[in-house]
């Protein structure tokens, strides 16, 4: 993991100081109401991945691979499924 230098320290100190009134958004429009009612949340989160060793039933490989390229991915999207379906039953 790199490290931040000195001088780059300084600027995101000096930055995290500013006040929110003191900070020039003139180049930025603001945005209206109807892109915030239609704006998506985690759109561009993208989790990171990990490594992981699975011992999974050969038919429900073949089944997986069966369908094309990708089943890994695959294996990855049914599981997050899941896990999404899951939590919205927890709350």
């Amino acid at each position: 993991m790199k490290t931040l230098s000195k001088k780059a320290k300084r600027e995101l100190a000096a930055i995290a100081a500013l006040r929110d009134e003191d900070i020039d958004t003139s180049d930025i429009p603001e945005l209206t109401e109807e892109q915030l009612r239609k704006a998506v949340r985690g759109r561009m989160y993208r989790p990171v991945k990990k490594p992981v060793s699975l011992r999974l039933d050969a038919d429900v490989i073949e089944w997986l691979k069966a369908q094309g390229a990708g089943y890994q991915t695959r294996v990855n999207s049914i599981l997050r499924n899941l896990m999404l379906r899951s939590r919205k039953k927890a709350v």
